[in-house]
């Protein structure tokens, strides 16, 4: 039998999917050899318009961060890092009224 899931809570409240401190039932950590910054070019052109973003536009990381921890929990989890990353810009990009959902379609 798999292990489960034990989903932390603070006060009463289950924490963001993001927030996997103190889950149990993943499994062993697998640990890569170090390796390039950026798997595919579109990661690095990502990285350049979020810091951009950060940048020119005040926004802080933590309203980045935020943005990125919004993604619904299954989008979260079968997202990689990079696609986490466009999600919180494309977020934000919306919410400022900078694009529309229809043109990031």
């Amino acid at each position: 039998m798999g292990a489960s899931v034990v989903r932390p809570q603070h006060r009463g409240v289950v924490v963001r999917i993001n927030d996997v401190g103190g889950l149990q039932g993943f499994g062993p950590v697998e640990v890569d050899e170090p390796e390039e910054q950026f798997h595919y070019e579109w990661e690095a052109r990502v990285f350049a318009l979020v810091r951009t973003l950060l940048r020119s536009m005040g926004v802080t990381l933590d309203e980045f961060r935020d943005a990125i921890e919004r993604m619904p929990p299954a989008d979260y989890l079968n997202s990689s890092y990079y696609e986490r990353w466009l999600t919180g810009l494309c977020t934000l990009l919306t919410e400022r009224g900078l694009v529309s959902p229809e043109e990031l379609a």
